[in-house]
């Protein structure tokens, strides 16, 4: 009963100078704002890449070639040609962990519909590229089995490709040139929209590895990479040992000699481009809640004049009974709600920002529970922290002195 007569008394003495109070606060709820928003605003641009690197394929591996050197220069990861189409089909064969394999041939080049024309990326691939890809036919058909032996000139387009050579019309069926080379496309892939790095993945067609190999680049041996899928995430890491243990046999590569190929995981590149984001949200977070201090700060110098204002107040008080731990436990109620107060409107403004951020500019932000509690507690922790002292030079005044004062 006493701490809610205390709490009554603490509440009329704040709504008695409205504006001071709410000056007083402006510098929480501008703290607690800054510091969910740009948690959120993290957090969506994390959610972000994860979903940009899971619509690339189902736990998916990529196996590039090594590197060369010429004349002492170096080349980077791939340079070097030493990944083959014998080295696809013996993954298939001796792996275990992999649910699909498809070998991938680069092919770029004009692609001609009568008096249009359109430069874009043709790929060779096999028949778990799909599956591995996580992509879906939207109209017509996959090419089969027998095309890949066939080497059948069939292609499957992005929906870039239909818009640009088409203009919204039928194109199964449809007849195209690739590199003066004639395909019959037999299916249109489901539109996936830009991937993490502002690339168009629907700017692409699919034909046969070997078709690509044989017909379109003359390269009857070599693949440029290699895409694998493992049969789960908890997988992925035995099944990129198990993809280098095969390799090495098939290149026989004596131990101790480098691997000519290198193996990368969906893991790896999420771990690579969440490591910044998390840095620069753990920065952003950090300056934002330099505001909290401040915010502090500015309660601990209204609460310090609060006290001088009512210092004859104080004297009444405690001539008519009230003990020293009344009176600080009053001011220190009034600071902890002033803080509370800036706590909970900082939590509705950065709602409300977040809001705008997401409806305005299409921006991904995550405004997470714990950080909303976390805040609210600092805010709660702050009002004690800096009203702990003007609160103890209250209760510690002079009853006649008090009294005394002008």
């Amino acid at each position: 009963m006493r701490i809610l007569k205390l709490y009554e008394v603490a509440e009329k003495s704040l709504f008695k100078n409205k504006t001071r109070s709410f000056l007083t606060t402006l510098g929480i709820v501008i703290g607690v704002a800054a510091v969910i928003v740009m948690v959120a605003v993290g957090e969506g641009a994390q959610k972000n890449i994860e979903d940009n690197i899971s619509s690339l394929g189902t736990n998916m591996l990529m196996i590039r070639s090594g590197s060369q050197s010429r004349g002492g220069v170096r080349g980077g990861a791939g340079s070097a040609r030493t990944l083959t189409l014998k080295d696809e089909t013996i993954l298939r064969e001796q792996a275990t962990l992999l649910s699909g394999v498809s070998g991938l041939v680069n092919s770029n080049g004009q692609v001609i519909v009568g008096n249009a024309n359109w430069y874009t990326q043709v790929q060779g691939v096999s028949m778990d590229y799909l599956h591995i890809r996580s992509w879906d036919i939207a109209e017509g058909n996959y090419f089969t089995e027998r095309d890949l032996k066939a080497k059948s000139k069939v292609a499957v387009v992005g929906s870039t490709i239909v818009e640009q050579l088409f203009e919204g019309q039928e194109a199964v069926g449809q007849r195209i040139r690739i590199r003066n080379t004639p395909f019959k496309i037999v299916g249109v892939l489901k539109e996936k929209g830009q991937n993490s790095f502002g690339q168009d993945q629907d700017d692409i067609i699919l034909v046969p590895l070997t078709t690509a190999a044989f017909r379109l680049r003359g390269d009857t041996q070599y693949v440029n990479m290699i895409y694998a899928s493992s049969y789960s995430i908890d997988q992925m890491e035995a099944a990129e040992a198990e993809i280098t243990e095969i390799l090495r046999r098939a290149h026989k590569l004596i131990d101790g000699q480098e691997d000519d190929f290198s193996v990368r995981t969906q893991t790896e590149i999420t771990e690579a481009l969440s490591s910044t984001t998390q840095a620069l949200t753990t920065l952003l977070g950090a300056i934002a809640g330099v505001s909290l201090f401040v915010g502090g700060v500015g309660i601990m110098n209204i609460m310090l004049v609060s006290v001088t204002e009512r210092t004859r107040e104080i004297g009444i008080r405690m001539a008519v009974g009230a003990r020293q731990l009344d009176v600080l436990a009053q001011f220190l109620i009034e600071a902890v709600v002033l803080s509370l107060a800036g706590g909970i409107s900082g939590v509705l403004l950065s709602w409300g920002f977040c809001e705008f951020l997401t409806r305005k500019f299409g921006m991904t932000t995550l405004i997470r529970t714990d950080i909303v509690l976390i805040s609210l507690g600092v805010s709660a922790a702050i009002g004690v922290f800096f009203g702990l002292y003007p609160a103890k030079k209250a209760a510690d005044l002079d009853p006649i002195d008090a009294l005394r004062h002008e």
